[in-house]
């Protein structure tokens, strides 16, 4: 069973006297910083001049600086820019300004655990991932509560990696839902296994495939959109709440009988089969060699599949049919 870790196994003391850079102010960063300055803490925030993630960190009363200022400046450095940028602001602007017994905070293992990013043996490296994204850690932490994360120690310089690790998501107030061990490894191949095989590739194909079978079949795709998009929100807010037996037992008995009879047939041996290979080729460093290409050529095969999807049947009738829907409108 994992470890997880709560409240009294941090010290929030351990962040006295120390400045928190976060690097990027998206969505997860404005989320972190907000909670760490409410929380004691002296937070630098990095972002890029003139992009509205910069005016939303005005807003919010930070002063903004360039990533080699905020690194220099800082004892903790949080990178939470996205994945394929990480490694160019790394060696641009935080490399050299790292000194022994500074730390490296990361919300996502994929530079760490494919090398991308090679921290000196000096400095403490740690992850502290929430299980939710940052505008979900902001308002749990405006109720009193927390997001679960986890904790991952890369690297231990100080002898205080985990520790100092802790306090930071106690910061968060994570340690009041609890913050689970694992690795770099771990949370990297899982995660990107979860979106590709499940959560973003393997949802989406299923939903395109269900509604082409259906419209193929001569049914209306308003209906067909209905049937396999639009409800799916339904199911899956069951799951999330209640397991996948408490969803069962929250829909009709005719439903569940087709899930459990029927289920199988479309997540077959073979796909299980494709699954494996999926994993196999994450852990190996070939995905992430092939999108470090992608990226490095332009985004060509990225940009024409994204094409593709958008000019997808299912993208036409979405638009028309959520204008119907007055509650998905801000």
């Amino acid at each position: 069973m994992a470890k997880i870790y709560y409240d009294n196994d941090a010290d929030l003391n351990l962040l006295k006297g120390k400045k928190i850079a976060i690097i990027g102010y998206g969505i997860q960063g404005r989320g972190q910083s907000l909670c760490l300055r409410d929380s004691g803490c002296e937070v630098v925030v990095s972002e890029v001049a003139g992009t509205p993630n910069f005016e939303q960190a005005k807003k919010d009363g930070f002063v903004p600086v360039d990533a080699a200022t905020a690194a220099a400046a800082a004892d903790i450095i949080q990178i939470l820019t996205q994945d394929h940028v990480q490694a160019k602001v790394y060696i641009d602007s935080i490399k050299p300004n790292l000194k022994k017994g500074k730390a490296l905070c990361f919300s996502h293992g994929f530079n760490i655990r494919f090398k991308q990013i090679k921290p000196p043996k000096n400095v403490d490296v740690f992850m502290i991932a929430p299980k939710g994204p940052g505008a979900l850690v902001r308002r749990m932490y405006e109720e009193g509560k927390g997001v679960p994360c986890l904790v991952a120690v890369f690297q231990d310089a100080t002898g205080e990696a985990k520790q100092l690790a802790l306090a930071y998501a106690k910061a968060l107030k994570a340690t009041t839902a609890g913050v689970i061990e694992t690795t770099f490894a771990e949370e990297t191949e899982t995660d990107l296994f979860g979106e590709q095989a499940v959560l973003c590739g393997g949802a989406s194909e299923l939903i395109k495939a269900g509604f082409d079978t259906l419209v193929e079949a001569g049914y209306q795709p308003e209906i067909a959109y209905f049937e396999v998009l639009h409800e799916l929100k339904l199911i899956t807010d069951l799951i999330q709440e209640r397991g996948i037996s408490g969803m069962r037992r929250g829909v009709s008995n005719t439903a569940c009988y087709g899930d459990l009879t029927r289920g199988p047939r479309i997540i077959n041996e073979r796909t299980r089969k494709e699954m494996k290979k999926i994993l196999k080729e994450i852990k190996s460093g070939k995905f992430a060699r092939e999108w470090i290409k992608e990226n490095e050529d332009g985004r060509p095969n990225f940009n024409k599949l994204m094409a593709d999807g958008d000019n997808h049947k299912i993208e036409q009738v979405g638009r028309e049919l959520r204008n119907m829907m007055p509650w998905m409108k801000k």
